[in-house]
């Protein structure tokens, strides 16, 4: 890379985050205007932050229907409370809804230099173009549409994305201690982001046992020993590695030393988790737990569509028939088994059949529950999906890819609830992970979003509609 080529790095990002930023301001103020009053979950989260921002912080004002930590109301009464110090400005200014959601506008900014910051430190810098595929690749993820779009409401989308990114980049500096405290403050905004805590102390983990097993296999190779055999060979020579591992008291501690702080946040959670019950605050009665194996289906199917320039293609088409005519008992036991799990463990949340303002709604009404063989007929789509996202992650060890896959099934699977909220991080991670593209696959990439993210502005903003037995304005979103 030429020696100019780092300064003019930094002015592109300096002029993608600022037109980024400047869009979103525009946007914002669109929103602030059709939006006066509380929407959605809003109802809950902008009463409870005003509150808090007039100093009333005991357990009586605490609002039953919230079911996350008090995180967002914390800190955005530590970012408004200051304006009116300085500039003088009434409390009734600083705790306004404008305010409050503009929060989540900072988070976005925070948000664009993380994810910026993280492409340099997770993709390798040596090829020539990879500048300009990391500012694309940032600004492609900073507008990716359903963590964009709650960028403009006050929702804990933003923070939760903020704090796990800060994390996440932390983790990767060997800075353990505060990635950990930067896990609790995402803990805070979101319960289940204990999970990417977790995902973190994983990635040291993966680290050294990727580490542990090159040795392992140079050794082998010099000592010329014969190689296992067998359908499940690859599968049965990790087994038995991290057997061999996981019994030595030496390996074990000085995974420990590595891995102490997200150990002792993960005994925190564990604490609370037995004094408040469950990991649900407030109404628990939406929020139940379970074993929806679909989920990951789900998330298989909503990765394909927003990375399709990455995932879909025919060469891409071509390699997964031929893998699957190669190993057609295997494509033919794992299709019943997923045809199993769809049979007897689909749940259908009560919010997902009455709340018509999402897509989700419709996505299930006219897609999935059009008719009961749908369902079924899918599996093909959501086992290509799935070979796609791993296909694409070849280039992350074996462990690495364990890892994700076992934090990603802990996040989407108790969910009852189909909504592609609960997709954000997890892709977001992935995307990350994955090798730079071309830079003609992120325009196509950056292009889709901005046409999705126009949509979805514009019927969100324009196409309202109103309930027979509700005179409010309703509007559809995420």
């Amino acid at each position: 890379m030429g020696a100019g080529a780092a300064p003019l790095e930094g002015y592109y990002f300096a002029a993608a985050l600022s037109c980024t930023f400047l869009v979103s301001c525009l946007l914002f103020s669109a929103f602030s205007r059709a939006l006066r009053e509380p929407y959605m979950d809003e109802v809950f989260h902008l009463p409870q932050a005003q509150r808090y921002c007039e100093g009333r912080f005991s357990l009586a004002q605490w609002d039953p229907m919230i079911t996350t930590l008090p995180g967002l109301y914390l800190l955005s009464v530590g970012v408004v409370k200051p304006a009116r110090w300085i500039f003088g400005w009434s409390e009734h200014v600083v705790c306004s809804i404008g305010m409050l959601r503009f929060v989540n506008l900072l988070f976005s900014v925070g948000n664009f230099y993380l994810l910026y910051l993280l492409f340099r430190k997770v993709q390798p810098r040596h090829k020539a173009g990879s500048s300009a595929q990391r500012i694309l690749s940032t600004l492609t993820l900073a507008v990716f549409p359903t963590l964009y779009f709650f960028n403009f409401l006050y929702y804990t989308e933003a923070g939760s994305m903020f704090f796990t990114l800060f994390a996440y980049l932390m983790c990767l500096y060997g800075n353990h201690k505060t990635s950990a405290l930067l896990g609790f403050c995402g803990f805070m905004f979101r319960q289940t982001n204990i999970v990417w805590a977790v995902f973190c102390a994983g990635n040291v983990i993966a680290q050294k046992l990727a580490e542990a097993w090159k040795t392992e296999m140079q050794k082998k190779k010099e000592e010329r020993l014969p190689p296992i055999k067998g359908p499940f060979s690859e599968f049965r020579k990790i087994l038995q590695f991290l057997l061999v591992y996981s019994m030595s008291f030496k390996n074990l501690s000085a995974l420990f030393i590595l891995t102490w702080p997200y150990t002792l946040l993960l005994f925190l959670f564990c604490a609370f988790v037995a004094v408040n019950g469950g990991i649900v605050v407030g109404d628990r009665s939406s929020h139940e737990v379970c074993l929806h194996f679909p989920q990951l289906f789900y998330f298989f199917s909503f990765t394909l569509f927003f990375s399709f320039p990455h995932l879909l293609s025919p060469s891409k088409v071509k390699a997964f028939l031929c893998l699957v005519w190669k190993r057609r008992i295997q494509f033919f036991v794992l299709t019943l088994v997923s045809v199993f799990l769809i049979w007897k463990f689909t749940y259908v949340h009560k919010y997902l059949l009455a709340d018509n303002r999402h897509y989700t709604f419709y996505v299930w009404r006219r897609v999935i529950q059009r008719y009961e063989i749908v369902k079924y007929l899918l599996v093909p789509v959501y086992i290509f999906a799935g070979w796609s996202i791993t296909d694409s992650l070849k280039s992350k060890s074996v462990f690495w890819n364990l890892m994700f896959f076992i934090c990603l099934f802990a996040v989407i699977v108790p969910q009852k609830l189909l909504e592609f909220r609960y997709f954000i991080l997890p892709y977001v991670i992935y995307r990350l992970n994955i090798p730079l593209p071309p830079i003609s696959r992120l325009v196509c990439e950056l292009g889709c979003y901005a046409v999705v993210n126009f949509i979805t502005f514009y019927i969100f903003l324009n196409k309202t509609f109103q309930w027979p037995d509700s005179q409010d304005t309703q509007r559809f979103m995420w």
